[in-house]
């Protein structure tokens, strides 16, 4: 045992008496009530606790694309600022009915499995190891897709399964250290503490990474819909890795294809093969000002903004351009840039009047370039119809919006 890791367990030991969470003396972990039993909100007065303007009426909106029963609602991109989605606007994708009211002081995380020192977490003490706040975006596998059709014009209905926060939280890679990994040991499986147990496999490697165990999002507690009071958060893969209303991991040496990666999340191709674990989201770009659903009053100056991510790393350069493609122009980055989360770009526009086409394509530090439709058909070696079928992810062709003469804004993807 090196000096960093024996003064790491000696913290650990010292600040939380983790000897006293071994499994020899478990506690049950749950925390789960039913929503009859959730108390009323403590909150009488918008003073106490502020409340937005009534005339801002920004809103998350249903999609009609939520399969198997689940709750979806797209958070409205086209009217944000900067890069930072507030809690109450954060897309929800469940795999449930409702959302489970859970009171933090009886909720316990367990991890166990193939570890030397099975261990239980309350949240407190979850809050007294050291803590990490780093902005990550988090991406449904389904968003963009284009199941939501050509016809489909609102940017938050093509684009809204994505958001961005500051989660604040334990890196796990630490509280694996302290479960002590046994050698073999290669993958976890995730468990939520909702009504059907949400569970979910993920590679051991990324684990260790920069995985968090979040309790906070955006200076507050993660909010009852966002996973309160604990969840995952795997920075860059698809949103469904981050397992909400966290319970248990349990430590083992093979994915456990569960429903959720063998059937839901599977992509069949035309071969009649699915493909299984994609985890990394691609680079990807969408203008969310002037934008599908809107109009412009008039010709004139506008500025143009959007925002752009990449599941691999950081975003180095964001090209707009205002012709249909034929003319590229780099568009400014709001600083900071932070790695694996949602970055504003900007370019100053006069429009003439004429009808044309606008569109972004966004470059990460990978050297990945965000491709066209056509580009994306030839890398999977599929047709352009074959992104029209059900099922598709991991969608991240360049959004055209087609602006006509009378200012109308439409999505132009398949025109």
């Amino acid at each position: 045992m090196n000096a960093k890791e024996s003064g790491r367990r000696k913290f650990l030991k010292g600040g939380v008496a983790l000897a006293g969470l071994a499994v020899g003396g478990l506690r049950v972990a749950s925390g789960q009530s039913s929503g009859a039993e959730a108390a009323a909100s403590p909150h009488k007065d918008s003073r106490t606790y502020g409340e937005r303007s009534r005339f801002d009426t920004a809103e998350r909106q249903p999609t009609g694309a939520a399969p198997y029963g689940d709750t979806a609602l797209v958070t409205p991109i086209q009217a944000l600022t900067g890069i930072i989605t507030p809690a109450g606007l954060h897309f929800v994708m469940d795999h449930l009915a409702g959302v489970p009211d859970i009171d933090p002081q009886q909720h316990r995380l367990m991890i166990h499995g193939m570890v030397d020192r099975p261990l239980i977490f309350t949240v407190e003490e979850l809050k007294r190891l050291p803590s990490v706040s780093r902005i990550h975006f988090l991406e449904c596998n389904a968003n963009s897709r284009p199941l939501q059709g050509p016809k489909a014009e609102s940017v938050q209905q093509v684009h809204g399964k994505t958001s961005c926060s500051e989660w604040t939280g334990v890196l796990l890679s630490l509280l694996l250290q302290e479960a002590s990994v046994q050698a073999g040991a290669s993958w976890l499986v995730s468990e939520g503490a909702e009504g059907n147990k949400y569970t979910k496999s993920l590679p051991l490697a990324k684990a260790m990474e920069d995985v968090l165990v979040a309790y906070g999002q955006n200076g507050e507690p993660v909010r009852p819909e966002q996973g309160f009071p604990l969840r995952l958060l795997v920075p860059g893969w698809e949103a469904n890795y981050s397992t909400k209303w966290l319970r248990r991991i349990k430590i083992v040496d093979q994915p456990y294809m569960t429903q959720h990666e063998s059937t839901h999340n599977a992509n069949l191709h035309p071969d009649g093969k699915a493909h299984w674990f994609r985890f990394e989201m691609g680079v990807k770009s969408v203008i969310t000002r002037p934008c599908g659903g809107q109009k412009l009053p008039s010709p004139g100056f506008y500025e143009i903004t959007g925002l752009a991510w990449s599941g691999g790393g950081t975003v180095r350069k964001v090209e707009v351009s205002t012709d249909g493609g034929r003319t590229w122009k780099n568009a400014e980055l709001q600083q900071p840039v932070h790695r694996k989360a949602h970055t504003r770009f900007r370019l100053p526009w006069t429009w003439d009047g004429n009808e044309t086409i606008l569109q972004s394509r966004c470059t990460d530090d990978q050297g990945e370039m965000q491709p066209t439709i056509a580009e994306l058909a030839k890398i999977w070696e599929v047709s352009t119809d074959y992104f029209l079928g059900s099922g598709v992810d991991h969608f991240n062709a360049i959004q055209p919006w087609k602006v006509n003469r009378d200012g109308s804004v439409h999505n132009a993807l398949f025109s």
